[in-house]
């Protein structure tokens, strides 16, 4: 027997949830389907000090926003967790938790058949809201380490307790690997941190966060195509800075002083010795002329809206390297762990349709694909920066519930087919 619906939505996180919530105001048929359960990757696949980046006013879905004490402030991992778990208990949406969506096939009589592990569905059209982030990235001259180096990936990094005694190594300074490297830092490690191409932004300017400034000046509401970098934003990096502690800056110059040691981009591992490009310096100053550049975009709008905000004086850099270390011995480190944080790949492998680029991408505007009844949510710069955040979801999820409403009508509830 063969489960019938008008919508199989795959991923029960917050993009899942906010196109279910949708489609439940206007009483159209879909299942949730969610390999783990609810919201897993927020408790999962996060460190134990671990904030968001975004204050929490931002936080909103679909018919739910963040109520609590503390707007400014940054929810912590659990929080977070509890957050997007809440919002699932507002509106009793149709998630099946513990099923693996196995293949998804254009159907040769029209729609998707879609196979999990608990048997087969037959759906007019499927919304995958599974992320873009699947894979784990580690290098393969990561197996040229020495066997005693114990080695993990940011999603398994939790605390540094948990790590071995000695100093630790961390590969790549984006969000997660910035946060990591101070949270190792902070429990009185060692830190080795590996740079690469991530800018920076400051956490508050001018008297307020910059993520308030930027809301106001509609930075997260520019589409992808009207945005100067294009599709290529889709690539890009996001800006590190952390909410510990209510909210700082980053300065990966400030760490050095402090102790903290910092090389360019590792090229390879040979006979032992990590060797780097000499790109540190480079790195920083493109790291923080992105900071700066912010600022000039904020400072104009203050000036343009005739703003009365504090003045701030400006971010000078506070070291430099002295030389560019591209080699470094292991044995003679001190080095006993390896954090990799560079990123995650996409795996849709189960996903059989033409929609994706030489990359696995998929390829889409707005979240539609060119195949009928097809859809993504809840990808990185999926129509705007926002997309990316609790606030830019609820935007794509309407669009796309409205889409889906036009096609699909209103249709009864679930059907089973011999």
């Amino acid at each position: 027997m063969t489960e019938q619906h008008t919508v199989v939505v795959i991923g029960g996180g917050q993009a899942g949830l906010s196109i279910s919530w949708h489609l439940v105001q206007r009483g159209i048929d879909h299942v949730v389907l969610e390999r783990e359960s609810i919201a897993h990757e927020w408790r999962d696949s996060r460190w134990d000090s671990f904030t968001l980046v975004t204050p929490n006013w931002q936080c909103t879905l679909p018919g739910y926003s963040y109520s609590g004490g503390d707007p400014d402030g940054f929810m912590n991992r659990e929080q977070t967790y509890q957050f997007v778990r809440g919002y699932a208990d507002t509106f009793d949406p149709p998630v099946r938790e513990g099923v693996t969506v196995v293949a998804v096939r254009q159907s040769g009589s029209g729609g998707f058949d879609v196979d999990t592990t608990e048997g087969s569905m037959h759906a007019d059209h499927v919304v995958v809201a599974a992320g873009g982030y699947h894979t784990p990235v580690v290098p393969r001259f990561a197996e040229r380490l020495p066997a005693d180096i114990t080695q993990l990936h940011s999603s398994q990094y939790r605390s540094a307790g948990e790590l071995p005694a000695g100093e630790v190594l961390v590969v790549g300074n984006g969000q997660s690997g910035a946060q990591i490297a101070e949270d190792l830092h902070l429990a009185g490690r060692t830190v080795h941190l590996v740079t690469g191409g991530a800018p920076r932004v400051a956490r508050f300017y001018r008297g307020r966060d910059c993520v308030a400034w930027l809301h106001d000046m509609g930075t997260y509401d520019v589409s992808i195509a009207d945005h100067p970098g294009g599709l290529g934003k889709r690539e890009n990096t996001n800006h590190y800075v952390t909410g510990r502690d209510g909210g700082r800056d980053i300065d990966l110059r400030a760490f050095a002083l402090a102790g903290m040691r910092l090389y360019g981009r590792l090229l390879d591992v040979v006979d032992g010795t990590l060797r780097f490009a000499p790109t540190l310096e480079s790195s920083l100053d493109a790291a923080d002329a992105v900071s700066e550049s912010i600022k000039d975009s904020i400072d104009a709008y203050i000036a343009r809206e005739g703003i009365d905000a504090p003045r701030e004086e400006r971010y000078v850099p506070v070291w430099r390297p002295e030389r560019e270390v591209t080699e470094l011995e292991l044995p003679t480190s001190g080095i006993t762990s390896v954090v990799w944080s560079i990123g995650f790949r996409t795996d849709y492998r189960w996903l059989r349709a033409g929609v994706f680029d030489g990359e696995g991408h998929p390829t889409h505007n707005r979240g539609v694909t060119a195949v009928p009844g097809l859809y993504f949510l809840g990808l990185p710069w999926q129509h705007t920066w926002g997309s990316g955040r609790f606030a830019g979801v609820a935007r794509d999820a309407e669009y796309l519930a409205d889409r889906l409403e036009l096609e699909a009508g209103v249709l009864p509830a679930t059907a089973t087919l011999a």
